[in-house]
């Protein structure tokens, strides 16, 4: 069982896999990156609590570390929280892509006059995964400014990293209400709950279920941060009868812990080595195209 980041790649090894896939990886603009940790040090009432950020480092030196541990395909997920923000971080997130092979290209999308218009541009563009944060931005998911870029990647099947859960802190508009109006209206979208939905797991469990295209990330879930009063447990029956729709994500580098326990605390769950496979590799490649 990995319990530091040097027992990372012994682990993948030893299950026969190429690597690892993370399909929840922040990398964003150094003066977006310097304001999200002055956020996280200054205990936000969006985090609620203290926040050591393990990473805090430089970009290539976040860059190497990822690469040493063996994770082979990666997004930037940059998010809006304001407008005319997202396509500005579009281009840069383009751009970064461009600069690494293992980066997939990632882009936001924030309700404003012009989301549709340049969500479509990063379809045509070749965007591979979409961000989008209900909590910190603070918008309702069903904005009218939304729901034609909702619509177009849903059409394109580009999968979108949906922070909507209500973890660490409720927002006006986190739980499933909302984002299930969106699936309601959109069912064929590529949704990824970021953080299986925290706390409301079930619910966004229940929506992997339902919705043919809806998957689920790990990322800070049964952790020793955050879940340390949760083990998952009760939840085993229902991510093995979702196995192909779990996907491995940390929330690197704002991670208050190793990289490796989030690996530790998804073996704990004693769901077997064929479903660590799939969590770590197999689904998120099959998702992204990622080959071995």
């Amino acid at each position: 069982m990995p319990r530091q980041d040097d027992d990372v790649a012994g682990y993948w090894k030893v299950l026969g896999l190429p690597g690892v896939i993370d399909a929840h990886v922040h990398f964003m603009p150094d003066s977006v990156m310097r304001k999200v940790w002055a956020y996280f040090d200054s205990k936000g009432p969006l985090t609620g609590r203290e926040w050591p950020i393990v990473y805090k480092w430089p970009e290539a030196d976040r860059l190497a570390h990822l690469r040493s541990l063996g994770v082979r395909a990666f997004p930037s997920l940059v998010y809006a929280h304001k407008p005319d923000m997202a396509e500005w971080l579009n281009g840069w997130a383009a751009e970064f892509a461009a600069a690494h092979e293992d980066v997939m290209h990632t882009a936001t999308v924030f309700p404003e006059p012009s989301a549709a218009r340049y969500t479509e541009d990063a379809v045509r563009a070749g965007t591979r995964v979409f961000k989008v944060h209900v909590q910190v931005g603070g918008f309702d998911p069903r904005d009218p400014q939304l729901d034609e870029a909702w619509g177009i990647l849903a059409e394109a099947g580009v999968p979108v990293v949906v922070h909507a859960g209500s973890g660490p802190t409720p927002g006006n508009f986190t739980g499933p209400g909302p984002i299930g109006e969106v699936l309601q209206r959109h069912p064929g979208l590529a949704m990824i709950a970021a953080h299986m939905g925290k706390p409301e797991y079930g619910a966004f469990l229940d929506f992997a279920d339902r919705y043919e295209n809806v998957r689920v990330d790990t990322t800070m879930c049964f952790t020793d941060f955050g879940d340390e009063h949760y083990d998952g447990r009760d939840l085993v029956p229902r991510l093995r009868a979702l196995q192909d729709k779990v996907l491995f994500g940390t929330d690197f580098p704002n991670l208050p812990y190793p990289f490796a326990h989030q690996v530790e605390a998804l073996v704990r769950l004693e769901l077997g080595d064929a479903w660590m496979r799939d969590v770590l590799w197999n689904n998120a490649a099959s998702l992204f195209g990622v080959s071995a």
